[in-house]
């Protein structure tokens, strides 16, 4: 296939809501269930927007969550962090100078700090060091500017959001579109914060109970083990998802992702979850992983697909400027016909239409 020219890219995002209304079918298609009660989609992977549509807007931003599902995503994943009086936010990080203007807040110099975050030093200005009102005074900008020069244009557009609002906008997206549209939160270094006496796990059930979110609206993800065995704990009846990292393992467990992901490994993660969320470059074969997961009675959610040319396989890459977009429906359709059951992706736009060409594609 041939490079995706910018022009063509935007069109698609502009116009893919209507493409993503025939997609998806009416409602009551919507929720039809698979076995374990998640939600699913009739047509094939559930497309997940990463932090909405990261492509396209400035990520966890009202704009690029109502994107997102403009174009057709099932779920929305907000990563969840917390403030100093404990109320659950959705940023990429909990040092937050990359993805709002608070290094622009004279009022706020001082807050400027190094913390050892999962064994690692990390400098700038962090969520637990701000009420929730001083945190709405900034703005969210680009995470990534150099690779998404486009979507700085709505810098200090937008607020910093709560899990709640993300649920509440997920609910007045679902009956907009007239789709039950689903939350995927994540929680984000979870032993730190446990050790800083803010746990995540218990505002984060407190949410899911005040909102009586079922297991066709929330499915809950996190790459440690111990967090999610509390979100199990607390006897929900969600949907748990183990994410999977290339190298290392959990923090504070005694695990490595590689063990992890052998049969026996996991047989174990069978046990308390029902997804696992690998690197996309994981499955790749001769990988035995997606095979081996679904013998196990584990659904698979590959992560995170994006357009550029720099997170692109190399013989899907086009030109060599790393930021243009190279062929990234390809690499959608390679993992379709792998057989994973979702894709998390910056673009669901274009997730979108590679699952709709996959279909049409499909005999019968």
């Amino acid at each position: 296939m041939s490079a995706m020219p910018r022009r063509r890219s935007l069109l698609l995002a502009a116009g893919a809501a209507t493409a993503a209304t025939a997609l998806t079918g009416t409602a009551q298609a919507q929720e039809q269930q698979n076995g374990k009660g998640e939600p699913r989609h009739p047509q094939g992977p559930v497309v997940i927007g990463h932090r909405g549509a990261a492509g396209w807007r400035p990520e966890h931003t009202a704009g690029s969550y109502t994107l997102a599902v403009q174009t057709g995503a099932d779920w929305i994943e907000p990563d969840l962090v917390v403030t100093k009086d404990h109320v659950l936010v959705v940023r990429h990080e909990n040092e937050i100078s990359q993805t709002t203007d608070v290094a622009s807040h004279p009022e706020f110099a001082e807050r400027r700090t190094e913390k050892l975050i999962d064994g690692r030093k990390v400098s700038g200005w962090f969520t637990e060091d701000f009420t929730l009102a001083e945190l709405k005074t900034l703005r969210a900008v680009e995470r990534l500017p150099l690779v998404r020069n486009r979507n700085t244009v709505f810098d200090r557009t937008e607020r910093i959001m709560t899990f709640q609002e993300v649920v509440d906008l997920a609910r007045e997206l679902s009956k907009r579109h007239e789709r039950r549209i689903a939350v995927f939160p994540e929680t984000k270094h979870p032993t730190y914060f446990r050790s800083i006496g803010l746990p995540l796990e218990p505002e984060l059930v407190r949410v899911i109970r005040r909102n009586r979110l079922g297991a066709r609206e929330c499915v809950v993800q996190s790459f440690e083990p111990s967090s999610l065995l509390r979100i199990a704990d607390a006897r929900l009846r969600l949907p748990l998802w183990q994410a999977l990292g290339t190298t290392g393992g959990p923090y504070g467990h005694d695990r490595t992702y590689a063990q992890m992901s052998t049969p026996e490994g996991l047989r174990r993660i069978a046990e308390y979850a029902q997804w696992i969320g690998p690197d996309k470059s994981s499955l790749v074969p001769p990988s035995p992983l997606l095979t081996d997961a679904h013998r196990a009675g584990l659904r698979v959610g590959a992560y995170t697909f994006r357009a550029e040319n720099q997170y692109l396989p190399a013989d899907l890459r086009r030109g060599t400027v790393g930021s243009e977009f190279g062929d990234a429906l390809a690499e959608y359709a390679r993992h379709y016909r792998l057989g994973v059951d979702a894709v998390v992706t910056d673009f669901p736009d274009l997730a979108v239409i590679a699952r709709e060409q996959a279909r049409e594609q499909t005999p019968g």
